[in-house]
């Protein structure tokens, strides 16, 4: 922990955020689940969550950087996929192209995209948006899963935001043209085989609706 003490900022915000994202990207996911992954995987959530945000405000607080460090091991070597049907990842292949393109860091371009990611694929993998806004998000549960769901979209952008990451591709300093998103979500296609994801399988047309949101950014689109 002491190590990364040496990291800008910016640079332990997107660990954080890459970190979150690995166990994301197993945790939205249609198939089957078990209780026990899925308690681990919402328990490093939050602990990363948490310990994200005092960084923010402390950067060199050690027992806030071992925290995030063992959520680092535990998310990274596949134990919150251990017992499901296979991770999402979907999030990852779009913002590998958004890397590929630009000169971004690859946790802040996750951050950027998966807001729209998450609001084009959530009625798909319902159940699961509605258990993470509850038991990551602390969102309180009237009865409504949509509103659930999305209330607990926002709360992780407002979480994101808290640690100065982006929501949105101008937000992360790109402003690609219209032909740079068809491209990224061409490659982005190509590169996955014709499709990706588990949450939502995502093909070409798709990847480039979500490209088009998170340029906009999630003030400006609606869920689809």
């Amino acid at each position: 922990p002491d190590l990364t003490k040496t990291l800008p900022d910016y640079q332990t915000a997107c660990g954080c955020t890459d970190i979150l994202m690995h166990t994301m990207e197993r945790y939205f996911t249609n198939g089957g689940n078990m209780e026990i992954t899925d308690s681990m995987a919402e328990a490093l959530m939050r602990t990363v969550i948490k310990n994200a945000k005092i960084l923010a405000e402390d950067p060199l607080n050690y027992d806030a950087r071992a925290e995030i460090l063992w959520a680092g091991s535990l998310s990274h070597n596949g134990l919150t996929g251990c017992g499901n049907a296979g991770g999402d990842f979907a999030s990852h292949a779009l913002e590998h192209e958004i890397g590929g393109l630009f000169d971004v860091a690859h946790g802040a371009g996750l951050a950027a995209i998966w807001g729209s990611w998450a609001r084009y694929v959530y009625k798909n993998c319902l159940p699961r948006f509605h258990r993470f806004a509850v038991n990551v998000m602390g969102i309180e549960d009237l009865g409504a899963p949509d509103d659930t769901a999305l209330k607990g979209i926002c709360a992780m952008e407002d979480f994101y935001r808290a640690i100065h990451m982006p929501t949105s591709l101008q937000e992360l300093g790109i402003a690609p043209t219209d032909g740079d998103l068809k491209t990224m979500a061409r490659k982005c296609a190509v590169a996955s085989g014709g499709q990706k994801g588990s949450a939502m399988v995502l093909h070409e047309d798709d990847m480039l609706a979500i490209y088009r949101m998170a340029d906009h950014g999630p003030e400006k689109t609606a869920a689809h």
